[in-house]
């Protein structure tokens, strides 16, 4: 009994929404089954153990160029997930392999795209900011334009007449972006089924949002778009608004807009030591008072849903994952010269492409 025991997360006082143009929000109360809390257990693990093993393969310059690392933020990525279909829609800017894992990629894929080998999941092309799957459309390196191209997928969604949705995600340092405020706009009028969602870090790169918005309530941005503000701390938080959002949407009353609360212990990217801009006191109380992982994993073991020892478990196993999928992000082979051109259309038949110069072809194969 205790093992199938659910736990009643009630979420008030500091975990309840802030609302803005909604009469009613998501239910102040979330169920969590025991599996599906060890399922986000696992899942929040993994994500956290292969952005510390990328961190490691980084400074031992096996990973080079950009990375942008996820950990402290793992509550966003698998609790918008739990809210919505894999046959939904997902774009996000470059701090993207979270979505990867939790959109169908494979640890091994996602290591191995870091390390630019064949078995990548972008076939080692694509690095970092540029992993794609099925229905997701991949890091992207510009910051904000993915969320006009977000806002192409659901409209995409409303033309195609499926009943599915976008989920368009950006930063606070992205929030203050012209093309952002742009897509509102055209979101609104079309009433396109698009959950705009800023993950709120409280960081854009080097900046604090105090030093670098003039208003930070950043559910309110869209002023004529409806707009929650979410505990992103707290999964069984994100998940309920992301339910809550996608209802809005599929019922036909346009895009709506969430900011997730979150806080990122790595710096901006790899090149950025994180703590000239904030001090180490900062992140440590974060880890102490709000870890996602450790919010789930107490709030498990208060409810007699799981064990310790099971939890450790899960733990041992993924280390296991992550250092199989390390191992072979080190020894798959890089890909061939002659790979360099192939892809860059679907389905099309083998072309000649143009080299540094005129005199120089390569051959481009789907």
């Amino acid at each position: 009994l205790k093992k199938k025991a659910a736990l009643v997360s009630r979420l008030l006082s500091k975990t309840k929404c802030d609302l803005h143009k909604l009469e009613e929000g998501p239910p102040l109360q979330a169920m969590l089954s025991r599996e599906e809390g060890l399922q986000y257990y696992r899942t929040m693990q993994t994500m956290r153990r292969m952005e510390l093993k990328a961190d490691q393969l980084y400074k031992q310059k096996i990973i080079r160029g950009f990375c942008h690392l996820y950990d402290g933020q793992e509550a966003c990525a698998v609790g918008i997930e739990a809210g919505i279909n894999l046959s939904d829609h997902l774009i996000t800017a470059y701090r993207a392999h979270a979505y990867t894992l939790t959109r169908g990629g494979t640890v091994r894929e996602i290591m191995a795209e870091l390390t630019g080998r064949r078995g990548g999941i972008a076939k080692g092309k694509g690095g970092s900011m540029h992993m794609y799957t099925k229905n997701f459309y991949g890091g992207n390196g510009i910051v904000g334009a993915q969320v006009p191209l977000g806002a192409g997928v659901a409209l995409a969604c409303k033309y195609l007449g499926k009943n599915e949705l976008c989920v368009c995600l950006y930063g606070d340092g992205a929030a203050n972006q012209g093309q952002i405020f742009e897509t509102y706009n055209m979101a609104s009028l079309w009433k396109l089924p698009c959950i705009f969602i800023c993950e709120n870090n409280k960081y854009g790169m080097g900046t604090s949002v105090e030093r670098a918005a003039a208003s930070t309530d950043y559910y309110k941005r869209g002023d004529f778009i409806p707009g929650l503000r979410v505990d992103g701390m707290d999964i069984l938080c994100v998940r309920e608004a992301t339910k809550f959002a996608a209802e809005h949407c599929r019922s036909g009353k346009g895009p709506i807009l969430m900011e997730l609360q979150t806080y990122r212990y790595h710096g901006h990217s790899m090149s950025d030591p994180g703590v000239s801009y904030r001090t180490r006191e900062e992140i440590q109380e974060v880890r102490s008072k709000s870890d996602p992982i450790s919010m789930l994993k107490d709030r498990m073991l208060s409810n007699n849903m799981a064990s310790v020892e099971e939890l450790k478990e899960i733990d041992v196993e993924v280390r296991k994952e992550i250092e199989d999928a390390a191992q072979f992000a080190t020894t798959d082979p890089e890909p061939p010269l002659d790979d360099l051109c192939n892809h860059i259309f679907y389905n099309n038949p083998p072309m000649e492409v143009r080299g540094t110069n005129p005199w120089t072809k390569l051959k481009s194969v789907s």
